[in-house]
């Protein structure tokens, strides 16, 4: 599927995309995509430089300008933003010397969607706990 497709079906309808959590359970195939990304994510290095890409002005960064902010080397910098990329969570492009990244909004707001409670739609009862207030 290619990058454009998933963008029209994110701007077209979030929710016929990619239900929510308390839509609908997830399938075996939308678990393991989805994993993917939150294993991503789970490293605080990798959510730093996702925080670092996503809130630069003009949308993109050098990676010249990331490696700074970690006691890390430049390998383990791009190692981390290598899972990055494949987590769909940002792109990159080289030019001259220097690789410059950004933010793949299509993943962030998937996520944010599948994360999102529908307004107005209450939480479920836990079970075995209605009643006992």
């Amino acid at each position: 599927m290619s990058k454009q497709e998933l963008v029209v079906l994110g701007q077209d309808d979030v929710d016929g995309c990619c239900p929510g959590l308390l839509t609908a359970p997830l399938d075996e195939a939308q678990s393991v995509e989805l994993a993917k990304v939150f294993k991503a994510l789970g490293d605080p290095v990798r959510l730093r430089l996702l925080s670092m890409i996503a809130s630069r002005a003009g949308g993109e960064v050098c990676v010249c300008d990331l490696t700074p902010a970690f006691d890390l080397s430049q390998p383990t910098i791009s190692h981390h933003l290598k899972l990055l990329r494949q987590a769909g969570l940002i792109d990159c492009e080289r030019r001259g010397t220097w690789v410059y990244y950004w933010l793949l909004p299509e993943m962030t707001d998937r996520l944010a969607g599948i994360l999102t409670r529908p307004a107005g739609k209450p939480l479920p009862e836990p079970a075995g706990t209605a009643g006992n207030a």
